[in-house]
């Protein structure tokens, strides 16, 4: 059973279409990021997902339900990290976890949730009015896994925390997946999707380009491996052998330095051409195509 299903999903406000008939599919159990520019129509799809706003076309399926017709009941299942989310200056931290534990009829312990996002027992007690936005954020976090929910839905998760908080917030997300509860989350920064995702969606102007493995990703835009080969001699044999093997993109060098853009299952089959034409390879390395020029490569109107 598919976590999330979005089929011919689209959106309109008025004169301006958010979405464009998306088809999404999020499996049981994965951690899946959902990536795009600003205004592409992310917080938009989770909207949707969360049945605040129903679609202009389109079936939506959450754990298996209706999003709209069972709404009631998907969320008695699911934990939310909204982006923006706002406390009640007046309650406590720790009212807020009790609140969100009785409104589920859970029977999680508060401050075992609260050490879990590591909010110290001393501000616990303290009004979340004047918690700072990275506590608050850490406070949502809290909220979304009461009731250890089968889907947990971030957007942002990591807005407002230090670099210690985004890496405990990777920790926790690499936690529930390790517990069995699939993963939804949009997130800007790059570095955290790759850190914990299984898959990404990257939406583009209301349309879904991609959706694959950021590995499948890379493959498919022309930005997988960077291997860079030192030889005792740069060759226009060793040269035009690299630029035979398939999967090759680019072949460029540099005094004693070949570098080969290729696919990630290529690098083997490079050493071997290379050095069929007699050349010594002395030392290679190989570089990943980061996730910001994969992002770049699909978002970008030059593309």
């Amino acid at each position: 059973m598919a976590a999330i299903e979005l089929a011919g999903v689209r959106k309109e406000f008025g004169d301006v279409t958010a979405l464009r008939g998306v088809d999404l599919e999020v499996e049981d159990g994965e951690v899946f990021g959902f990536l795009g520019p600003n205004g592409a129509g992310k917080s938009t799809t989770i909207d949707i997902i969360l049945d605040f706003v129903r679609p202009t076309e389109g079936d939506v399926r959450v754990l298996g339900r209706d999003a709209h017709d069972d709404s009631l009941s998907i969320r008695d299942d699911i934990g939310v990290l909204p982006e923006g989310f706002s406390v009640y200056n007046r309650l406590t931290g720790r009212q807020h976890v009790e609140f969100a534990v009785e409104s589920k009829g859970a029977s999680d312990d508060p401050d075992a949730l609260l050490d879990r996002v590591g909010i110290d027992p001393s501000d616990r007690d303290r009004k979340a009015g004047g918690y700072s936005k990275g506590m608050q954020q850490r406070l949502a976090l809290a909220m979304a896994l009461v009731g250890e929910p089968e889907l947990i839905i971030l957007d942002e998760p990591s807005t407002g925390l230090d670099p210690n908080g985004a890496r405990e917030m990777r920790e926790l997300i690499l936690e529930e997946a390790d517990r069995g509860a699939t993963v939804f989350f949009s997130s800007h920064i790059l570095e955290q999707v790759e850190a914990v995702c299984d898959r990404v969606g990257i939406l583009r102007k209301g349309e879904l380009v991609a959706e694959d493995t950021i590995r499948g990703l890379r493959n498919a835009v022309g930005t997988g491996t960077v291997l860079t080969v030192v030889v005792d001699e740069v060759t226009p044999d060793a040269m035009e052998a690299a630029r035979g093997v398939e999967g090759v993109q680019h072949v460029d060098a540099n005094r004693d330095t070949i570098r080969v853009r290729a696919s990630s299952d290529a690098k083997t089959r490079v050493l071997d051409a290379i050095e069929s034409t007699g050349v010594t390879v002395n030392d290679f390395a190989t570089e990943e195509a980061s996730l910001d020029e994969v992002f770049a490569a699909y978002t970008e109107d030059a593309q």
